[in-house]
């Protein structure tokens, strides 16, 4: 989760992602922040996510981003 952390800081500093309930609703991210989410995704935890897996649902919080890499990271 550190990692996550620091990729939504490093993507939107002016943000406390930790006290956000959904970062899509509350404005923190939008669909060019989740396009940059997901390259540095992909180069940190060495995989490639799926364009169908790209969607705000995903991206909302800190357990739907770890959901998505989990299906992800299970594959290696």
């Amino acid at each position: 989760m550190e990692t996550i952390v620091a990729l939504l800081a490093e993507i939107r500093p002016e943000f406390d992602f930790s006290n956000a309930d959904d970062f899509i609703a509350m404005g923190m991210l939008d669909s060019f922040d989740i396009i940059t989410l997901v390259a540095a995704l992909d180069e940190a935890y060495a995989i490639s996510i799926n364009g169908t897996d790209i969607i705000p649902e995903n991206f909302s919080s800190f357990e739907s981003i770890s959901n998505l890499l989990g299906k992800y990271c299970d594959k290696q």
